[in-house]
This record gives C-alpha cells, sequence and structure tokens, in this order.
C-alpha cells in the first residue's frame, strides 16, 4: 500500500517537472535546445544538492544547549538560492519542491508531514523573494534589496506558521503539555507557553540564524560562480 509520505513525494515531484517544463518552453523558447538541455541538466543538479543537504543525517544538526533539540540547522536553500540567481525563480523553487520529495521518500516524516509542508512553503517564499527582486535589479543593490526583503518576510511567516498553525496542529496530536516539555528540552532558552513564548524566544532567532548564515555563504558562492553559471558560457560580469 502507497503511504501518505510517497502520494505526496509523486504529487511535489509532478509538480516540480511541470514547473520545469512550463520554464523550459515559455521561459526561453529562444534557446537552442543544447541550451534548453543544459538548463535543465543544471536544475536537477542543483535539485540533487538541495536534496543531499536536506535529507541526509549528517548535513542536518542542532546547536546543543541552546535551541530545542528538535530545530535542527539544515542549509539546503543555498543551491536552490543559487540556482534561482541563476536562473529565474521558478527554477529556485523547483529545487525546494525537488528536495522536499526525495526527503520524504528516503527517509520519511518524523513532524508528521505537516513540518515539512511548513518548511516547504517558508523556503520556497523565502527564495521566491529574493530571487524575483534580483531578477528586476541585477546588482549588488538588488541582491541587498532581495534578501533583505526575503528575511523579514521569511522570519514573520514562520512565527506565525508556529504560532497558528504548527503548533496547534502538534498540541492535537501529541497535547499541550508534552509539546512545552519537548520545548524545554535540550536547550538553555525558556519558553513559558507554546505559543508567542515559543514562536518569540526559540523560533525567531533560530531562523535569523539560519538566514544569515544562508544569505552569507549563497553571496559568496554565487559571486564567485555566477559567471560560470551562463547559459550562453559568456563570462562577463553583471
Amino acid at each position: 500500500m502507497i503511504s501518505v509520505h510517497n502520494i505526496i513525494s509523486i504529487i511535489l515531484f509532478a509538480i516540480a517537472i511541470t514547473i520545469l517544463f512550463l520554464v523550459y518552453f515559455a521561459v526561453f523558447p529562444v534557446f537552442d535546445k543544447t541550451k534548453r538541455i543544459r538548463f535543465m541538466a543544471r536544475v536537477a543538479m542543483f535539485g540533487a544538492m538541495s536534496s543531499i543537504l536536506y535529507a541526509v543525517p549528517f548535513f542536518r544538526f542542532n546547536v546543543a544547549g541552546l535551541f530545542p533539540s528538535f530545530l535542527e540547522f539544515h542549509f539546503d536553500e543555498i543551491p536552490a538560492f543559487i540556482c534561482g540567481f541563476a536562473y529565474g525563480p521558478l527554477s529556485g523553487i523547483t529545487c525546494v519542491l525537488i528536495k522536499t520529495a526525495v526527503k520524504l521518500i528516503l527517509t520519511g516524516s518524523n513532524t508528521f508531514i505537516i513540518g515539512d509542508i511548513c518548511d516547504l512553503v517558508l523556503s520556497s517564499i523565502f527564495i521566491w523573494v529574493a530571487t524575483i527582486v534580483y531578477k528586476n535589479i541585477r546588482n549588488l543593490k538588488g541582491v541587498a534589496i532581495g534578501f533583505s526583503l526575503a528575511t523579514v518576510i521569511q522570519l514573520v511567516l514562520s512565527v506565525l506558521l508556529n504560532i497558528y498553525f504548527l503548533i496547534p496542529a502538534y498540541a492535537k496530536i501529541i497535547g499541550s503539555d508534552a509539546l512545552l516539555a519537548m520545548m524545554n528540552g535540550g536547550g538553555l532558552l525558556h519558553v513559558n507557553d507554546i505559543s508567542w513564548s515559543y514562536g518569540l524566544i526559540c523560533v525567531l532567532p533560530f531562523n535569523a540564524i539560519k538566514d544569515f548564515v544562508v544569505i552569507l555563504v549563497t553571496f559568496f558562492i554565487y559571486k564567485a560562480l555566477h559567471v560560470y553559471l551562463r547559459l550562453d558560457k559568456k563570462k562577463t560580469a553583471d
């Protein structure tokens, strides 16, 4: 019998492939076949990189003694960001869809799928906002505006999604008392309740640190490699 994880994975893969072909035929109609194939191969490559960083436990870790043990840092958004900057916002979101589908197939979900879907939504918005700004302002100013706007939106949404969706869902599944105990387990930060206290004390600083690292690493990697990612092979600066 097909599990829920596999059904969702199939749906995400179907969406990712649909987006890829839409970009293939609609966004790059003037490209020759070689450039189109190169484009699809590179998006698939960045999607694979994101999948490895997201699904392989070695690349996921928590900061022992600071945040609750279930809050894990993972930097799968970096390849998706680079792909989005190089080939457009839809390409970056395609990477996010691919890595989520692969993770659900390989390791399943320890968050009742709820956490994985929320992570998909937040990553997609984070990448979409930054890359759509850069698409229209292709210079350092565009990068700064895009990252700044994307970070603010992502941080606000991460807190609101936790408070009004994630936490109520988990509370119904495992109970409020057990959830509060988990929030106060393994970290120095003390949470008074499972609502705004957790959102502001844990979720907000956790995501702020993660976003800062993702942005910093993405900036330097893309700055060094962007001329080599061009489909036309022209090594000229933006």
